[in-house]
């Protein structure tokens, strides 16, 4: 499963997709989508996630619910106005872009 927000970005708000085959093809569109990005591991509540910025801004958080040795959901949130909300002061001093 993946669930994507991205706010105002796009129409229709959240995005749910279901199987293998459709997550791994939104996977695929979004990686390409963000050649320009930079992305670092992190925690995301606590379980194994990424944190991906565009010339220093953040773009969006990921984050993966892990079964046995699965990735079996991803979270993304690409809300700007949500993004903008977060505290990531226990990210790397050297800040989000080094």
């Amino acid at each position: 499963m993946l669930r994507a927000d991205a706010g105002t970005l796009a129409s229709g708000g959240m995005k749910v997709l279901r199987g293998a085959r459709e997550v791994v093809g939104q996977a695929a569109t979004f990686r390409r989508m963000a050649t320009t990005a930079t992305v670092r591991p992190a925690l995301v509540n606590g379980a194994p996630g990424l944190v991906n910025t565009v010339g220093g801004e953040l773009f969006s958080i990921m984050g993966f619910t892990v079964s046995g040795a699965r990735i079996v959901a991803i979270d993304i949130l690409a809300d700007p106005d949500r993004l903008a909300r977060l505290d990531l002061t226990a990210l790397d001093p050297t800040g989000l872009d080094g």
